[in-house]
């Protein structure tokens, strides 16, 4: 746990922290219950689906997804809905996240997910992976000592604007994996039964207005749904410290340079050194 003191970070006891706070730092995941009003839903879910009519697909992985597949996802939420914008800001979430990420961390990335019943692509989240990092990568064999209590740097949430059960393709989460310091397993993916010291898979089951939260580094995937599916229906917000960039929007349309330094770019990895990046984790 941590708090900002005179601009700097400092330790914070997690003695008066939620118990939201608390699980996600220990085991990575966490849900709260009841956090938007059925009105409240109904209300995202009408302006989320009016964003979807009136703003075509982002088309940011180009040639690596369908257009089937990016119809899917609208990005930057808080600037095309005010709804998803109060939602981002909802008390209930804030005290969760900011004793893990600080009481000036923000909204890195924010986008709305409507999967259809049938929808099982990978940018579904449909093998093993994080969202980035890991953060403190570990050698194979170490382990973050459970003495000391692990830095989280990113959270992903999700509003969810319908009820997600079994069928439905949940998120999984593999308890206590963000420890590990690495990716999961690449030749374990799509593994059902993939395991983490011993921890299996447990599925975040949600209705309509609970929040699921996972610490990024997380090993998470989406599940496989079954007969009667719903489909996924939820607003995804990433929370970052303050010293992780937005990612609200690809560095190619907004970014900090000028046209001059713009001209003098000369490869791709003086672009990258100056801050234009291919679309990935949050952006992409």
């Amino acid at each position: 746990m941590l708090k900002r003191v005179g601009g700097y970070l400092a330790h914070r006891e997690d003695r008066g922290a939620p118990a939201a706070s608390r699980k996600l730092q220990a085991d990575g995941f966490a849900i709260l219950r009841g956090v938007f009003s059925p009105g409240q839903v109904a209300t995202l879910k009408r302006e989320i689906n009016r964003v979807f009519r009136d703003y075509p697909a982002d088309g940011r992985a180009g040639q690596h997804r369908s257009q089937a597949e990016d119809a899917c996802y609208r990005y930057e939420m808080l600037n095309r809905s005010a709804a998803c914008q109060r939602a981002v800001a909802n008390p209930d979430i804030l005290a969760t996240i900011e004793p893990l990420l600080g009481e000036d961390c923000h909204v890195i990335a924010n986008t709305a997910w409507r999967n259809p019943p049938d929808h099982e692509s990978e940018h579904g989240g449909r093998a093993w992976h994080i969202d980035a990092g890991p953060h403190i990568p570990l050698p194979k064999g170490r382990y973050w000592p459970p003495s000391l209590p692990h830095p989280v740097f990113a959270i992903g949430t999700h509003i969810y604007l319908q009820d997600c059960g079994a069928r439905d393709g949940p998120t999984g989460v593999i308890p206590g994996s963000h420890l590990s310091g690495r990716t999961p397993p690449p030749d374990r993916l799509m593994d059902d039964k993939l395991k983490f010291r011993r921890k299996g898979v447990e599925p975040l089951l949600a209705a309509a207005g609970d929040v699921g939260f996972f610490v990024s580094d997380v090993w998470h995937r989406r599940m496989p749904s079954g007969p009667g599916a719903r489909g996924r229906f939820f607003l995804q917000v990433h929370y970052g410290r303050r010293d992780i960039a937005q990612r609200l929007r690809t560095t190619e349309e907004t970014h900090q340079l000028s046209e001059a330094a713009l001209g003098r770019v000369r490869n791709n990895r003086q672009k990258t050194v100056a801050g234009l990046h291919p679309p990935g984790f949050y952006d992409g």
